[in-house]
């Protein structure tokens, strides 16, 4: 019995991801009077501020806000919760805000943050087969979830991670390609295990600029994947992203949708962001 035989590998799921990409209304917003458009910014800060921080204990749960770059929009929200449920419940508070009736929605991504298992589900499928053990079966899933379970409690941290600090975010979608003449799900899994390794070599070269989140969304969202990065200086984006693109992974089989560039907005800024005066509008 092959180990082929099971091309998927195990993964883990944590943090459930929602991205809102939002448009303004800035004609709406300074046809209000000041002090309409005072009591809205003090009302979205209170919601938000808490927020910012996370939770004391447990899982972060944490949200922050980031100004988007470029056509695409204005503002962008992250938010990082324990179930879809809460992101839904997140969704709704967000849109009874006075100040969400100036958001217009220009995009949102859905994903839940998830960490592969190459090495390890290629040591259990392995063993399992040799053991005689059929796949899916009730012994099988047993053995697996235990697997599961033990790496999940090893890497709580990364599964629920806070929001990283750095001041610059790059958020993008992407695929693994599945076209005529190369198809990544089509290699075997010890295949993609070696790309993946490689690929991730060249992510570790930048850990200590770029703080890294995969987050996966088959099933959630039109992409596969979801990337965020996290930096002080937004340039190392540009060095780290042309980098992997000669990586056998990204060079053959990556699909990239659009990239969202975008700065870090503390709610205690938001009302200086949204201030009419000076000019910056």
């Amino acid at each position: 019995m092959s180990a082929d035989l099971h091309p998927a590998p195990l993964t883990l799921d944590g943090s459930c991801v929602l991205h809102q990409m939002f448009r303004f209304d800035w004609p709406a917003w300074r046809a209000l009077e000041a002090g309409d458009r005072q009591r809205m910014v003090a009302e979205a800060q209170a919601f938000l501020g808490p927020l910012e921080a996370g939770a004391a204990e447990g899982h972060p749960n944490q949200s922050a806000v980031f100004a988007q770059l470029g056509h695409k929009g204005d503002l962008l929200f992250v938010h990082f919760r324990d179930s879809m449920e809460e992101l839904a419940r997140l969704e709704r508070d967000l849109a009874k805000l006075e100040l969400s009736d100036y958001l217009e929605p220009s995009e949102s991504y859905v994903s839940v943050v998830e960490l592969g298992l190459y090495e390890s589900s290629a040591k259990t499928y392995a063993q399992l087969a040799m053991e005689g053990i059929e796949p899916h079966t009730e012994v099988w899933n047993q053995r697996v979830a235990e697997v599961v379970a033990r790496q999940a409690e090893a890497m709580g941290v990364r599964l629920f991670p806070r929001i990283p600090e750095g001041k610059y975010l790059c958020f993008y979608p992407m695929d693994r390609r599945r076209g005529e003449e190369v198809n990544w799900y089509t290699q075997s899994m010890a295949e993609r295990q070696r790309m993946m390794h490689d690929h991730g070599m060249i992510g570790r070269r930048y850990a200590d600029s770029v703080r890294q989140i995969i987050s996966g969304s088959i099933g959630f969202d039109d992409w596969e994947w979801g990337v965020d990065l996290f930096a002080d200086d937004p340039k190392v984006f540009k060095k780290l992203i042309y980098e992997m693109r000669f990586d056998e992974a990204s060079a053959l089989y990556a699909e990239f949708g659009p990239f969202y560039i975008s700065v870090r907005l503390p709610s205690q800024e938001l009302g200086q962001w949204l201030a009419l005066e000076g000019g910056t509008r």
